[in-house]
């Protein structure tokens, strides 16, 4: 038997969410302002988002699998810092298509105050994915220190990417990226 058609979609509640939140601001947009707007129920809305800071995230927890299987795609000979980098790299790629989307969804997460207690919790997520993969390539327990290390420093080199690439339009997300990682594998070649 076949449940009831969905009502709606989370591109649905997205679109009307980043209407509002453009409109009105992302602290004076309610749950019943973006319900409304898409003609559902506020309950509804709940179903596909746990909260209303979740929903600028979009669909978090598939795109953190997506990120798992980038980087166990990356080829066992790749040292462990470059597979990184290019996992990284690879989970920020977009089509044309969808870039200045990504670019407005990117901009809210990291410009609103009313978010960033949230975002540090997907944040955390988000270091765990690298975690987890440089504890499986180096023989480390995921929570000792060159994991947790390296996850926070790939998070730090994502987020300046991003800062640097929302601060220019002509600027290339992928290429943002690459520069990050690059400048810090140059700035240890240096100094270590």
């Amino acid at each position: 038997m076949i449940g009831r058609p969905p009502v709606t979609t989370h591109a649905d509640i997205e679109a009307a969410a980043f209407k509002l939140f453009a409109q009105k601001g992302f602290a004076e947009t309610t749950i019943e302002d973006i319900a409304q707007a898409v003609g559902v129920g506020r309950r509804t809305i709940f179903r596909y988002y746990p909260s209303k800071n979740d929903i600028p995230w979009g669909r978090f927890d598939e795109s953190l699998a997506g990120f798992r299987e980038t980087l166990q795609r990356m080829p066992a000979e790749l040292p462990v810092f470059d597979a990184v980098h290019q996992g990284v790299i690879e989970f920020n790629r977009f089509d044309d298509a969808v870039l200045s989307q990504h670019r407005e969804r990117m901009s809210l997460i990291l410009r609103t105050p009313e978010l960033q207690a949230h975002s540090a919790l997907r944040y955390e997520q988000w270091r765990k994915v690298i975690a987890d993969y440089v504890a499986k390539r180096t023989g480390h327990h995921a929570a000792s220190s060159l994991p947790v290390t390296a996850g926070h420093v790939g998070l730090a080199l994502a987020l300046s990417a991003y800062e640097s690439w929302l601060s220019d339009e002509n600027d290339s997300l992928t290429e943002s990226l690459s520069r990050s990682f690059s400048e810090l594998g140059t700035l240890m070649g240096r100094h270590g």
